[in-house]
């Protein structure tokens, strides 16, 4: 069996429907929201809601890492509607049902960091649930799901997000209990996560010049239980899109929402080189 598997769609709705009629097999290695298009400013869910002028100034505080400006500047725009959450979810589910009306109920789902996992959940259900912490074997092959991000070691979230005040929810783990997650993980051929494992080199983005957030305790499960291919996206314009890791081949799958193509796994293959 021939698979496509693809990440970072981020709206690109049309592309995907085109890769779910041809293939085989699907899988989405997360972020199926368009949050922020940081190409073009009048794209995405915060333009839709705030105007492009408000994004350009949104990207301009991220590239420069002013984070904690960015904060205030995100809590100012939300602080001007008077129903946030109720908005803020309608728009989630309208993209989530555009996701869901175009893939087969056959399709392997794991959600990224920008993702919503209560929305996904209420709009998919039990027909296409998210996979995480989990093995999926398809056609005879094991592949482990981890979904979501991760907040950096020793980070302290801010009191709207333990309150659970603030409007948007991304699926972001502790460092801790991401690495719990892996470790929990079974034995796989395939380990698809979508943040990479901690290599610099498949870390690195080259456009905005920085290194990206990479899973806790992946190459610890890439070096325990040598898989045949670790497989992620979320790192958008990688410094090297793949790179061997012990016994392991690492492939960032590309960005989707930009190529509209999918990275291929042959089942066959994979069984043939798979360790015993």
């Amino acid at each position: 069996m021939r698979i496509s598997v693809v990440a970072d769609v981020h709206g690109n709705v049309e592309a995907l429907a085109r890769v779910a009629e041809t293939s085989e097999k699907l899988i989405i290695l997360g972020d199926l929201l368009d949050y922020v298009d940081y190409h073009d400013p009048h794209r995405g869910i915060l333009a839709e809601m705030f105007g492009a002028d408000n994004v350009r100034h949104f990207t301009v505080l991220r590239s420069h890492g002013a984070f904690a400006e960015l904060r205030r500047f995100n809590a100012k725009l939300w602080g001007s509607l008077a129903d946030p959450v109720g908005v803020l979810s309608a728009m989630v589910q309208e993209r989530y049902r555009k996701v869901v009306d175009v893939i087969g109920d056959d399709t392997v789902v794991t959600l990224g960091n920008v993702d919503v996992a209560d929305e996904w959940r209420r709009v998919a259900g039990d027909r296409i649930p998210y996979r995480d912490g989990e093995i999926v074997v398809i056609d005879g092959v094991r592949f482990a799901f981890v979904a979501g991000g991760v907040h950096r070691a020793g980070f302290t979230p801010p009191r709207d997000v333990v309150a659970g005040t603030r409007p948007w929810h991304p699926m972001m783990r502790s460092h801790d209990d991401y690495r719990r997650l892996v470790e929990a993980l079974g034995p796989a051929d395939v380990l698809c996560s979508h943040i990479p494992p901690d290599l610099p080199v498949l870390r690195y983005d080259v456009v905005p010049g920085r290194v990206e957030m990479a899973g806790p305790g992946l190459t610890e499960y890439l070096a325990a239980g040598r898989p045949r291919l670790s497989l992620f996206g979320h790192v958008h314009q990688p410094l090297a899109a793949r790179r061997r890791y012990l016994m392991t081949e690492c492939v960032n799958v590309g960005h989707f929402q930009r190529t509209g193509r999918a990275y291929v796994v042959d089942t066959d293959h994979v069984r043939t080189e798979s360790p015993a």
